[in-house]
C-alpha cells in the first residue's frame, strides 16, 4: 500500500474540547479552544495556542492568568457558541455559572467537570498564534467524575475534536483499549 502525500497543515489527531477563560477589562470571558496540551510535569505546565485576533488573549496578557475548563458532551452547544462569537460583542459569562479559585482574576465554569487554574509561565509569539504556557496552580473537579480517587473519562464524558478535513468535528470517547506503557510489554521477549 502506498502513502499519499497530503497538505502540510493537516492536524488529524484528536484534541480535547476546552473552554479557555480570562478576565478581560474586569469581565469574565470565555472562548472555545482545542489546541491544548501538557508540556511539562514538574511544574505542571499546559500550553494553549490562541489566535492573535482573539479578545481572550488580551485578558491573558493583562492578568497573566487563565483557566482551562473541560466540558462534557452535554455542553457541546455552549462550547461551540463561545467559539463563534467574540467577547468584544457578547458577554459570554452569562452562559455559565462562573466561579473563582485562589486567583480572583481567573474565571472558571462550574458546569465543566474539570477546571484548571493557571498562571502564565511564558508566551511564545508565532505568526498567527500565541502559545501561552500556563503553570497549573489548582485543578478542580467533583467526586461524581472520579473512580477510586482518579478522574474517570467515562464519567466526565469529554468532548473530543478532530480536524482531518477542512472543517472540525466533535466526537465523544469510545471504549478503552488498554493501559498506556503497559500493553506493549507483550512484545518483550
Amino acid at each position: 500500500m502506498s502513502k499519499i502525500k497530503m497538505k502540510s497543515n493537516l492536524a488529524p489527531f484528536p484534541k480535547p474540547g476546552c473552554i479557555i477563560g480570562a478576565m478581560v477589562d474586569g469581565r469574565p470571558n470565555f472562548m472555545n479552544i482545542v489546541w491544548v496540551n501538557r508540556m511539562n510535569i514538574s511544574p505542571n505546565i499546559l500550553a494553549a495556542s490562541v489566535n492573535v485576533k482573539h479578545y481572550t488573549l488580551k485578558g491573558i496578557k493583562q492578568n497573566q492568568s487563565f483557566s482551562l475548563n473541560f466540558p462534557s458532551i452535554d455542553l457541546v452547544e455552549k462550547t461551540d457558541y463561545v467559539g463563534l462569537v467574540s467577547g468584544r460583542d457578547v458577554d459570554k459569562s452569562k452562559l455559565f455559572e462562573v466561579f473563582y479559585g485562589d486567583d480572583e482574576n481567573t474565571p472558571m465554569i462550574r458546569e465543566c467537570p474539570i477546571n484548571i487554574e493557571c498562571k502564565v509561565h511564558d508566551m511564545v509569539e508565532l505568526p498567527d498564534h500565541v502559545v501561552v504556557f500556563g503553570e497549573v496552580l489548582n485543578v478542580y473537579s467533583e467526586e461524581q467524575y472520579m473512580t477510586d480517587g482518579a478522574l474517570d473519562p467515562k464519567k466526565f464524558n469529554p468532548i473530543v475534536f478532530t480536524r482531518p478535513g477542512p472543517i472540525g468535528t466533535y466526537w465523544k470517547l469510545g471504549d478503552s483499549i488498554g493501559r498506556a506503557w503497559s500493553i506493549g510489554k507483550n512484545l518483550f521477549e
